[in-house]
C-alpha cells in the first residue's frame, strides 16, 4: 500500500498569530503597492498613481468622493499605515491581507467593511481568483486588491467620461458600481462555463472522447465549486448589505442593491444548475466507455458462438480413431467445408434478424 505523504504545517493553512497580525495568506506577490487615486465631483475629475499610500492623506475636499484603491496585500506595512490615517480596528486589517477569509461585511460606526472574490479569466484564458476588500467611509471608498488587474476598467471610464449616476452620487453608490461590476464577471464565467458543458456532451455523445477528456472534466468541476464558494457567501453579504441601517448608504442606492440581489441570485441559482451537469459529465463519460466495452464484448461473442460449432466438428473429425466412417467417403472433405459455410451463413442471418448485428 503506497505511503501517503505527511501535510506540511504550512502558514496558509493555519494561522496561529495574535488576533490583528497582518500576515498576507496569498500567493500573489508584486514588487512595489500601487496605489491609484481618483477624486470627484459632478463637475471634476483628478487621478493620481503612486507606489506609497501617503498620496491619500489629508486631500479630500468637502463635496468630492474619493476612491483609493490600493494593489499589493503582500506590502503588509502599507496597509498597516493606511489603517492608521483612517482608524481602521487591527481585525480589519488582518481580514484585509487573509486570502482565506470568506466573503463578509461587518459594520463599524464610521465605516462598513465588506469583503468577497473576484473572479475573472485573465489574458491567457486562466481562471483568477482574487481576493478584494471594501471599506466604505463618509464620501470615501478604500478598495484592497491582491495585485494589479482587476474588472474595473469600464468603471473608470464611466467615472472619467461622467457617464451614468457614479459622478452624481455618493461613494455608496460607487460601492455598488464595483459590486455590480465584479456580478457583471460572474456572468460572464458562468456563460463559459455553459459553452464548455456543451462541448463536452457533444464530444460525449458523437463517441469522440479521448482518455484526457477526464482531466478536462475534472478541470470544470474544480471552476464550478471555486465559483460557487465565492458567489454563495456573498448572496449573504448582499442580501444583509441591503437590508442594514446604516447613514452611509443612501435610500436611493438601497434600490440598486436589491437588484444587485437578484442578480447574485440569478448567478448562484446557475451555479447550482451548472454542478449537477458537470458531475453528470463524468458519470456520462463512464457510461460511453462502458458502453463502447458492451460494443466489443458483443462483437467478440458473435464471433465466438459462430466458430464453436465449427470447432466442434473440427474437434470430432480431428480425432484419432481408425474407424470414422466419414473418413472413407470420397467427397467427405468437401462435404465438410460445405457443411460449415451454411451453419456460418445461418447464423449470421440469425444474428441479423435478432439486431445483434
Amino acid at each position: 500500500m503506497p505511503r501517503i505523504p505527511k501535510i506540511k504545517s504550512a502558514h496558509k493553512m493555519l494561522k496561529n498569530d495574535v488576533p490583528g497580525t497582518l500576515t498576507y495568506t496569498g500567493s500573489k506577490e508584486q514588487k512595489h503597492v500601487s496605489v491609484e487615486l481618483i477624486e470627484y465631483t459632478q463637475q471634476d475629475y483628478t487621478i493620481e498613481q503612486g507606489n506609497d499610500v501617503s498620496i491619500a492623506f489629508d486631500k479630500h475636499k468637502p463635496g468630492e468622493i474619493s476612491w483609493i484603491n490600493i494593489n499589493g496585500l503582500a506590502h503588509t506595512d502599507q496597509i498597516e499605515k493606511l489603517g492608521q490615517h483612517y482608524d481602521l480596528h487591527p481585525l480589519i486589517l488582518e481580514d484585509i491581507v487573509d486570502t482565506n477569509q470568506r466573503p463578509k461585511i461587518d459594520e463599524y460606526p464610521n465605516y462598513l467593511f465588506v469583503v468577497f472574490k473576484m473572479l475573472y479569466f485573465d489574458e491567457d484564458g486562466a481562471f483568477m481568483n482574487e481576493h478584494i476588500s471594501l471599506v466604505l467611509g463618509e464620501n470615501y471608498l478604500i478598495t484592497f486588491q491582491e495585485a494589479d488587474g482587476d474588472v474595473f476598467d469600464s468603471l473608470r471610464m464611466r467615472i472619467a467620461n461622467a457617464k451614468g449616476r457614479v459622478r452624481n452620487a455618493g461613494a455608496d453608490y460607487l460601492m455598488f458600481a464595483i459590486m455590480d461590476a465584479v456580478v457583471d464577471h460572474y456572468f460572464t464565467l458562468i456563460e463559459t462555463m455553459s459553452d464548455r458543458i456543451e462541448t463536452l456532451e457533444d464530444v460525449l455523445f458523437s463517441n469522440q472522447a479521448e482518455q484526457d477528456i477526464t482531466q478536462d472534466i475534472q478541470d470544470l468541476k474544480r471552476e464550478v465549486l471555486r465559483l460557487r464558494k465565492a458567489v454563495f457567501p456573498f448572496r449573504e453579504v448582499v442580501n444583509r448589505l441591503e437590508k442594514i441601517d446604516s447613514t452611509l448608504i443612501d435610500e436611493r442606492t438601497v434600490t440598486y442593491i436589491r437588484d444587485l440581489y437578484d442578480h447574485v441570485v440569478q448567478v448562484s441559482d446557475s451555479i447550482d444548475i451548472y454542478r449537477e451537469m458537470t458531475w453528470g459529465l463524468m458519470d456520462m463519460y463512464m457510461t460511453t466507455i462502458s458502453n463502447r466495452m458492451n460494443e466489443v464484448m458483443k462483437v467478440l461473442t458473435i464471433i465466438s458462438s459462430i466458430f464453436i460449432p465449427l470447432t466442434f466438428m473440427a474437434g470430432i473429425y480431428g480425432m484419432n480413431f481408425e474407424y470414422i466412417p466419414e473418413l472413407n467417403w470420397h467427397y467427405g472433405y468437401f462435404y465438410l467445408w460445405g457443411l460449415m459455410f451454411i451453419i456460418f451463413f445461418l447464423l449470421l442471418y440469425y444474428f441479423k434478424r435478432k439486431k445483434w448485428l
